[in-house]
């Protein structure tokens, strides 16, 4: 990864965080409960009215990159 990169994604993670405080604590809450099985759905609705959804049942390999995650967050 590009460590400028990083540099630039900094501010803008700290503004969402401001604007949308209920969703990081959202994501927190579901990293913390989430576990190999567990079905994460995703819904996205534009400004149209479009509608994206998808679904995944976590597996073990899954469940790798979600404890990496926790880690990081908590770092």
């Amino acid at each position: 990864m590009n460590p400028l990169a990083l540099v630039k994604i900094k501010p803008l993670l700290k503004t969402f965080k401001e604007n949308h405080p209920k969703f990081l604590m959202f994501v927190r809450k579901a990293l913390n409960e989430v576990d190999d099985g567990s079905i994460v759905e995703v819904k996205v609705t534009t400004s149209e009215g479009k509608e994206f959804f998808t679904k995944i049942k976590m597996s073990e390999q899954d469940m790798e990159l979600v404890n990496e995650t926790r880690n990081f967050l908590h770092s």
